[in-house]
């Protein structure tokens, strides 16, 4: 099952910053666990992931370094800065103030049906 990708679109910022409050992830891992946690419903693409990364990385919300073996796979992680994470705190509380609203409108439409 998906969702329509209009209402994925305004929310793929604080889901890859929620990815990070966690712990720090190198971009497939992101997109694995976004796509695990999500009940394969969030299906982020490099395509889609990097982008955000690189935007969130610009206006200072998460930094990058690369961690690996000498002489093996280096991965690129990214983690939350403090700004990352005052930021993602408002796009929580604003997140649960907008999904409260819809709820309301959708469940007295509901209870009308009823």
């Amino acid at each position: 099952m998906s969702v329509n990708q209009e209402m994925l679109r305004g929310s793929t910022a604080v889901l890859v910053l929620s990815m990070l409050d966690r712990e720090p992830m190198y971009g497939y891992q992101m997109i694995k666990e976004i796509e695990q946690e999500s009940g394969g419903i969030f299906l982020f693409k490099e395509g889609t992931l990097y982008p955000i990364l690189h935007a969130l990385e610009s206006k200072g919300m998460i930094e990058s370094y690369w961690l690996g073996k000498e002489g093996g796979r280096k991965r690129k992680y990214y983690q939350l800065t403090t700004k990352g994470k005052a930021h993602l705190k408002e796009q929580q509380q604003e997140w649960v103030r907008f999904r409260g609203a819809v709820d309301k409108i959708l469940k007295r439409e509901v209870l009308a049906w009823i």
